[in-house]
């Protein structure tokens, strides 16, 4: 996949979260770093709770985070883990509801390239805002 995408600052802030995850129940740190349309970068990091259902992931806490600060439009994320993890079902579909072909970069925990994909890649036939009936 070809952007015109500058990967290092985004690869940074993405591993500088992953330092900030609380993961004690997995030990899986995960770290988000989402460039919005103006520029502006937002990190999310992991969150697991002893209840681990109500654990959140680093790409819905940057998700979250980017719209409660006013961004609705994304441009890339980049993923940190250990091993270059995805992001799960429940984060792409979270991140489908802003960006189609949002373009992803999994690192590990060393910065090195895993993969590069957009999310229409990673969920195709999404289900999107277009399918709801309209109001």
């Amino acid at each position: 996949m070809t952007t015109n995408i500058d990967w290092h600052p985004l690869v940074t802030a993405a591993l500088e979260a992953r330092q900030r995850a609380y993961a004690p129940y997995s030990g899986y740190a995960v770290g988000a770093a989402l460039l919005t349309a103006d520029g502006s970068i937002v990190t999310g990091s992991n969150v697991e709770n002893a209840v681990y259902p109500l654990g959140i992931c680093a790409e819905r806490v940057a998700v979250a985070r980017a719209v409660h600060e006013g961004h609705r439009r994304f441009r890339a994320l980049v993923v940190a883990t250990v091993n270059g993890g995805t992001p799960c079902g429940a984060c792409r579909q979270t991140l489908r509801e802003f960006a189609a072909k949002l373009p992803i970069l999994i690192v590990d925990a060393q910065g090195r390239t895993v993969l590069e994909t957009d999310l229409a890649e990673l969920l195709p036939h999404a289900f999107s805002p277009q399918d709801l009936p309209p109001a």
